[in-house]
C-alpha cells in the first residue's frame, strides 16, 4: 500500500468558510471517503484528519480555515494520546476527587486516566498502553476537540 496523501481541495475549505460566513454557524464539517474537513470560527481548532494516517495536530486560525504554525513538539509526540470525541474532559471521577492520574503515574493498558462528557454521557477513557505520565495537556473541567493531545504517555 503506498503512503500517497490526497491533496486537501483549498476551494472547498474555502466554500465551507463563506457556508459559515452566510449562516452564521460556528462550525461545519464535511466528509468525503477517507477525508474529513472541519471547519471553525477564529479561537477554535480546524482539523483535518484521513482514517488511515495519525490524526493531524489541530492548528488555531485567525480566519476560518486560516491555518498557523504547528502544535509544539510534545503536542506531536507519538506517545500523546488523543481525545476520541468532542466534549468536556474531567481529570477526576467526581468534583474534589483525587486526579486518575497526575504527572509521572505509571498507568497499565486500559485503565482510566480521565473522563469526557459528550452528549451528558460520562465516557471512561482508558491507557492505550502501560507507561509513565510524562505531560497532562488538559484542565479539569476543559472542553476537548476530537484528536486534541490530552495527555502523553511514554
Amino acid at each position: 500500500m503506498a503512503d500517497k496523501k490526497p491533496g486537501i481541495d483549498q476551494a472547498l475549505i474555502r466554500d465551507l468558510a463563506n457556508i459559515l460566513n452566510d449562516t452564521d454557524l460556528t462550525e461545519i464539517e464535511v466528509e468525503q471517503e477517507d477525508l474529513r474537513i472541519r471547519v471553525s470560527r477564529a479561537g477554535t481548532p480546524v482539523a483535518v484528519s484521513m482514517p488511515a494516517y495519525q490524526a493531524q495536530p489541530a492548528a488555531h486560525a485567525a480566519q476560518p480555515a486560516a491555518v498557523a504554525a504547528p502544535a509544539e513538539t510534545s503536542r506531536t509526540s507519538k506517545n500523546a494520546v488523543t481525545a476520541p470525541m468532542v466534549g468536556t474532559a474531567y481529570l477526576a471521577p467526581a468534583p474534589g476527587a483525587r486526579p486518575f492520574i497526575e504527572v509521572g503515574t505509571v498507568v497499565k493498558e486500559g485503565q482510566t486516566v480521565l473522563i469526557i462528557e459528550a452528549m451528558k454521557t460520562m465516557n471512561q477513557i482508558p491507557a492505550p498502553r502501560s507507561g509513565k505520565v510524562t505531560e497532562i495537556f488538559v484542565q479539569d473541567a476543559a472542553p476537548v476537540e476530537y484528536g486534541e493531545p490530552l495527555i502523553v504517555i511514554e
